[in-house]
């Protein structure tokens, strides 16, 4: 029974410990860990609000860079395009260019063909005209032969 009376008194003496224990780890929830807790919720509210930030801003930036790449595309197949037309474009001027040389060159030939023949007939004209006048003859459309004709 001893050890009992031991025992209870070691409990009464152990009690003023237990209560300043117990009141220290009041003091401690109330002045360190609430506040902990409180500046860890804060935290975890902050980071939960950058991740949804840096996604809307990561999705922004896909459809960002989709619209640019898309809006590259749609230029660079301009650009082929207008190449494309441009070179149609020399290609046609160059065509255009080489056939009017060959119509300027035909129609060199052919005014020096005209030429040469006016030439060769001149002086067969000149002749029929100076018999014509020497003759006395009419000649033209209004002549007397033309009339009789009719």
């Amino acid at each position: 029974m001893e050890i009992v009376n031991q025992l209870g008194e070691l409990f009464l003496a152990a009690v003023p410990t237990v209560i300043i224990v117990f009141l220290f780890y009041l003091f401690l929830r109330w002045s360190f860990f609430k506040p902990m807790q409180r500046v860890l919720s804060e935290r975890h509210k902050r980071a939960e609000g950058a991740r949804a930030e840096a996604e809307a801003s990561r999705v922004a930036t896909h459809e960002k860079q989709r619209f640019y790449s898309e809006t590259v595309k749609k230029a660079r197949v301009e650009v082929f395009a207008e190449e494309e037309r441009q070179t149609k474009i020399n290609a046609a001027r160059t065509a255009a260019q080489a056939a009017l040389q060959e119509a300027k060159k035909g129609i060199a030939a052919d005014v020096k063909a005209a030429r040469m023949e006016l030439e060769q007939s001149s002086g067969t004209l000149a002749n029929d005209i100076a018999e014509a006048i020497l003759a006395g003859l009419p000649s033209g459309p209004g002549s007397s032969q033309g009339k009789g004709a009719r």
